[in-house]
């Protein structure tokens, strides 16, 4: 038993770690109409494992239309060049939670699936979907999904792929088709529920090319890191240059010190002469403590202060 373990262990070590071998790829949105933007990232181990594969995203995170946030796209991975996943738009579907917050008791809900030609030979499936303002007969539905089916049919058949998702994501398909079915009913809500690319057709080279598009990423990239170095040796600079500005401050600090100790001579200066002055003072001043009360009182008479109280007080009166 223990032999089996240790060859089982050994034909482990020896197989292939698939983690290691998968790489990172980025993945670009159809060159019409977003000119190979990237929407993200995938793990592949081959190049041929990654043709058809399904990648979804917001169309608030491709156009930044916050009013889209419960539109999911769709993008189908259709070639592979250098690490870039070049995709094809596949359709587009609204969130089931934001379909089912717009049905509401007494209001009539009308669906139907419509299989559209392009101009430029694009096999599409459109599903509209409408709620009414109130309950609507059964003649009147099968009159909104005619209409709606005329109006998707010759907007198809007049327009190119490309120019029809781009009414079907703008919302200019949901105003044509209200406008169509507010002839039979009242309508609350249009939307296109759904769209599906069933069959491609004849496939337009318009617009710049990966190697353009990757040279003005790389000419931007350049330039966001041209930008960080200068600012970085703008700091850089700014920290070895000697600070005028605290220079000038301590000067004036110094300045400050200097005429503070001035001002304190000037008053010590000062105070010394009133010390002077007051011991002159205080010895020119009489000897009230000697003095008798009587004689006190006739100096406060003199002086026209009260001569009531002890003889302190009356000293300190005339000390006054």
């Amino acid at each position: 038993m223990a032999s089996k373990g240790a060859a089982s262990r050994a034909e482990a070590r020896k197989q292939k770690d698939k983690w290691k071998a998968k790489r990172w790829y980025t993945i670009r949105a159809p060159r019409q109409p977003w000119h190979f933007k990237v929407i993200g990232e995938t793990l592949g181990e081959e190049d041929e494992l990654l043709i058809g594969r399904m990648y979804e995203i917001t169309q608030q995170e491709v156009d930044g239309d916050f009013s889209k946030m419960h539109v999911k796209l769709k993008f189908r991975v259709t070639e592979i060049v250098g690490q870039d996943a070049i995709t094809q738009f596949a359709g587009h579907e609204v969130l089931k939670d934001h379909v089912r917050r717009q049905v509401r008791r007494y209001r009539g809900k009308v669906d139907d699936v419509i299989d559209a030609i392009t101009d430029d030979g694009y096999y599409v499936r459109i599903k509209p979907f409408l709620i009414t303002q109130g309950r609507v007969k059964t003649s009147q539905k099968q009159g909104m999904r005619d209409a709606c089916r005329d109006v998707v049919l010759q907007t198809a058949a007049r327009n190119t792929w490309i120019d029809l998702q781009k009414q079907i994501l703008s919302g200019e398909l949901e105003q044509a088709l209200e406008k169509a079915a507010r002839k039979i009913a009242a309508v609350k809500v249009v939307m296109i529920r759904k769209s599906q690319l069933i069959q491609d057709g004849v496939i337009v080279e318009d617009g710049p090319t990966l190697d353009e598009i990757r040279e003005d990423e790389s000419r931007v990239a350049a330039a966001k890191k041209a930008a960080i170095a200068a600012a970085m040796d703008e700091e850089s600079a700014e920290d070895e240059t000697p600070d005028v500005l605290a220079a000038a401050e301590a000067a004036a600090d110094d300045d400050d010190g200097a005429s503070d100790e001035e001002v304190e001579d000037d008053s010590e200066d000062e105070s010394t002469e009133e010390e002077v002055v007051e011991e002159a003072a205080a010895d020119d001043a009489p000897d009230y403590a000697s003095m008798k009360v009587a004689e006190l009182k006739e100096l406060l008479k003199a002086a026209g202060k009260p001569v009531s109280g002890k003889k302190d007080e009356l000293i300190a009166r005339l000390m006054e």
